[in-house]
């Protein structure tokens, strides 16, 4: 699933094409994504000037001029790109909008675990339940290690899944929780309440830094991921644990990266290093 570097590089992709633009035409080619998108999807947008492109999380938000605002997810596989002038309409292209100068924009969802949703006003927006149970944004200029170490305060749980939590942190997934924690040289099966201030603080410092440079290398393509322009991201190729294990570790060769499961999902460490 795209995270939130990934996301970020979409962002920023297509924000420069959205801002300032009228959406000439939505086209809807099905009824439904994960959830139903709303009948009058189209007819609710056509002629409005989108005024912002925002990220909340794993989610883009086009804020549109009469207060609307048209809520974007990618879920597994989706999709959101420019396509080059002679591609030919896929038949996982289920959602194509149309600006005012011609600029052509496709939500294209293999698996159809994606969503697009329009929120009407921004009274439901704030209670919006996608949205209104999300933690911090990790990279906000508040977001440090005191908030991280309240938030894992009496918590029994292991760091990984704290982490992989949305409503302790937005936005982080499997790949930049396993580097974070790397970096940070703690055990992902770790308690959250054994954690020190010293240490939420490097780890804090560790998720700032991972997702930074994952966003300035176009996100992570591992299977299904393009940014806006239709390409692959490369941050896969400084990933430091994940996909690695039985491979060297970064930080000392003579370790080993172990993999193991953690509430279903693959973890990949060094327990040495995060021992």
């Amino acid at each position: 699933m795209p995270e939130l570097p990934e996301v970020e590089t979409v962002r920023c992709g297509l924000a420069p094409f959205l801002t300032g633009r009228r959406i000439a035409r939505l086209t809807m080619r099905r009824p439904d994504l994960r959830r139903a998108m709303p009948a009058d999807l189209p007819e609710a947008v056509q002629g409005r000037t989108v005024k912002t492109l925002d990220r909340r999380a794993k989610y883009l938000l086009a804020r549109l001029d009469d207060g609307q605002t048209l809520v974007l997810h990618l879920g597994m596989t989706g999709r959101l790109f420019i396509p080059a002038p002679d591609r030919a309409v896929n038949i996982h292209d289920h959602v194509t909008l149309d600006l005012d100068d011609g600029t052509h924009i496709v939500f294209n969802d293999a698996r159809r675990f994606g969503q697009v949703d329009l929120i009407r006003t921004p009274a439901e927006l704030a209670v919006y339940p996608a949205l209104a149970l999300l933690g911090p944004e990790p990279l906000a200029p508040g977001m440090d290690g005191g908030v991280l170490h309240g938030a894992f305060a009496d918590r029994r749980v292991p760091l990984k899944s704290l982490l992989m939590d949305q409503r302790v942190v937005a936005g982080l997934g499997n790949i930049y929780v396993c580097e974070a924690l790397f970096r940070a040289r703690l055990d992902p099966k770790r308690a959250g309440s054994n954690v020190t201030r010293a240490e939420a603080d490097r780890l804090a410092k560790s998720i700032k830094a991972v997702l930074l440079e994952a966003i300035a290398s176009g996100g992570s393509t591992l299977r299904d991921y393009v940014n806006a322009a239709g390409a692959a991201g490369y941050f896969q190729h400084r990933f430091d644990v994940y996909d690695r294990v039985g491979k060297p570790c970064p930080a000392d060769p003579s370790h080993t990266i172990t993999r193991i499961s953690q509430a279903g999902r693959s973890t990949f460490y060094c327990p040495q290093c995060q021992g």
